[in-house]
């Protein structure tokens, strides 16, 4: 989508729709005939209650063709996440209208509400078409938008916002789009190959750890978990050095290609919806991407894990005893596998253990890690648990500020107990309650005193529903969040 900028009024353009926000009950100013136009609406018609549309046609009266309406709410109730959603909704109204080419009038705090505008824009007409090709030959795109400026706007700076916000949006819908592939085309050789792509044009460097690395290096989790697979696990390490004096950080993604659950198999009922498993990993991807595209001053290493879980001859059993990775601390830890369904977090571990080995001074993960946060949390927001109250600060803030939503859970000591083995270190379920967090403490086990948050994204990862800026599917959760935090870091 293409994205220009101008202090004209959107009124004022001539283009095929103008788009217009409203508070509720808010007169709305403008040229006389737009006025004229305003008075055969009635009250229950647009009155700019919250996500409420409405569309005039200027019939020649005004420069754009259309004027859509899109109410706001309350005034008093009113964050940028409000703006997000309503361009949202507009968006695709456009887009079902054929329009292709719209301005958007925009007021409030110009970057902000500038940053908003265009995340929904790109985020909301994104569909997911590669094994369903439009060919009626009448589909349409919102392709360009004119940003319509209050006159004190400052335009350099406007460009430079929507050019970092079309980053951004644009790197999340790459998660979308590896996110929404089902299994038989992403393995995690693919995943690597995304990865080695990735880094071939964003400037990175990517290091792949296939089978016999991990074997050579004593990845005991990883290699258990994709034991069973035709399709063998590979640890994936993307590498951005954006400042030589920048403290590491690491960011550490769950990507099971598919999970059958193994030998403690699922149910079929929604099994097709594990090919969004990878989605910690992807993200982990994309937010490389988009840290890469921005240059911030940082030095991250992005660590993902991706093996397939499937049942057979090889694969690991309940009742094993797996071995991972040694890591920074050079001891093992020991699991007691009770669970293969719990493989996540046995994936995880290893990683983690790595980026701690690599020097990583701050720690944040990514997994669809539980059904229990599901329950916990619903689709509205992710689990997030750690060690550090600082860090876990920051990203709430930035989840206020992205839409992006986290939810903190406590991670005491009476459920780090409810992981302890009687012939290992740690087993790999602490049981059917307080699952997110007891597999939180599993996780906790790897990362000693390095500040670490957890975010489980295992409700949050894809929707199965149409939501005002998002479509079924892949979500790119975390993409944003984590981009905003990292902007802001110091």
């Amino acid at each position: 989508m293409n994205f220009s900028v101008t202090t004209s009024s959107a009124l004022s353009q001539k283009q095929p729709a103008a788009v217009l926000f409203a508070f509720e009950k808010q007169r709305l100013d403008g040229p006389a005939a737009f006025k004229n136009l305003l008075r055969h609406v009635g009250p229950k018609e647009f009155r700019g209650a919250e996500r409420q549309i409405f569309l005039l046609h200027s019939a020649g009266k005004l420069a754009p063709q259309r004027i859509l309406l899109v109410g706001l709410g309350k005034r008093d109730k009113f964050t940028t996440e409000t703006l997000r959603r309503a361009m949202g909704i507009a968006a695709k109204k456009l887009r079902d209208l054929g329009v292709e080419r719209a301005a958007v009038q925009v007021a409030g705090d110009v970057g902000d509400s500038l940053g908003a505008i265009v995340e929904a824009a790109i985020l909301a007409t994104y569909q997911f078409r590669q094994f369903k090709p439009d060919d009626d030959g009448d589909a349409t795109e919102l392709k360009t938008l004119t940003l319509c400026l209050p006159a004190y706007a400052d335009l350099k700076a406007a460009r430079k916002a929507a050019a970092d916000a079309q980053i951004v949006a644009e790197a999340t819908n790459y998660a979308r789009e590896i996110g929404n592939l089902p299994g038989n085309v992403v393995t995690p050789q693919v995943m690597a190959d995304y990865a080695r792509k990735l880094a071939d044009d964003s400037g990175l460097v990517c290091t792949v750890f296939a089978k016999k690395e991990l074997e050579a290096g004593g990845f005991g989790g990883l290699l258990a978990v994709g034991g069973g697979s035709a399709n063998e696990p590979h640890l994936i390490v993307l590498e951005y050095c954006g400042s030589k004096d920048a403290t590491p950080i690491a960011l550490v993604g769950k990507a099971i290609t598919f999970d059958s659950g193994g030998i403690s198999i699922k149910p079929s009922d929604k099994m097709d919806e594990m090919k969004f498993d990878k989605c910690g990993g992807v993200a982990v991807l994309a937010i490389m991407k988009a840290i890469a595209q921005l240059k911030l001053p940082l030095n991250l290493i992005g660590v993902i894990s991706s093996a397939e879980n499937m049942p057979g001859s090889t694969s690991y059993r309940p009742g094993d005893i797996v071995t991972s990775y040694r890591g920074a601390d050079k001891r093992a830890v020991t699991i007691e596998v009770l669970n293969t369904d719990a493989e996540g977090r046995i994936v995880l571990g290893d990683a983690l253990a790595y980026a701690r080995e690599r020097g990583a001074k701050t720690i944040i993960d990514f997994a669809t890690l539980t059904g229990a946060c599901v329950v916990a949390l619903g689709s509205i927001a992710a689990g997030l648990l750690g060690n550090d109250d600082a860090l876990q600060e920051k990203i709430r803030a930035s989840a206020d500020r992205t839409g992006d939503r986290v939810w903190p859970l406590p991670l005491w000591q009476e459920y780090k107990d409810k992981i302890k083995s009687d012939v290992a270190d740690i087993k790999n379920t602490g049981g059917r309650y307080g699952g997110a967090i007891t597999a939180a403490a599993f996780l906790a086990k790897y990362v000693g005193d390095t500040p670490w948050a957890h975010l489980d994204i295992a409700g949050t990862a894809w929707t199965t529903e149409e939501l005002p800026y998002l479509t079924k599917g892949a979500t790119g959760f975390g993409v944003r969040l984590v981009v905003d935090l990292l902007r802001r870091w110091n």
